[in-house]
């Protein structure tokens, strides 16, 4: 496989890691806040989504540090993209955002 193939394919399974991992904590506050043991969930969904995303960059990126960092890059701008869309959410919805 060609070099700039792989490190597009690497960038696009940091975002894919990153959408699952942000959108398993999304998902996670919606149902841990009104769960009978919130901390289990919380626990059990940190536990989980780390795992996966720790498997997914050994699997995946961890063969290449140009695609380890490209893997990287990727899931940072799935966060950026799920900050701004927590942001706009909240801003539709009048709830008070407390992050800078």
């Amino acid at each position: 496989m060609s070099e700039p193939l792989s490190l597009i394919l690497a960038l696009i399974a940091g975002l894919m890691l990153g959408a699952m991992y942000f959108g398993g904590l999304w998902w996670t506050v919606r149902k841990g806040v009104s769960a009978k043991h919130p901390a289990l969930w919380f626990m059990a969904s940190m536990a989980l989504r780390t795992g996966i995303v720790v498997t997914g960059f050994y699997f995946v990126l961890g063969d290449d540090w140009r695609k380890l960092l490209a893997g990287m890059f990727g899931f940072i701008v799935a966060r950026s993209v799920a900050i701004r869309l927590a942001r706009q959410k909240n801003r539709l919805t009048g709830v008070a955002s407390h992050a800078p």
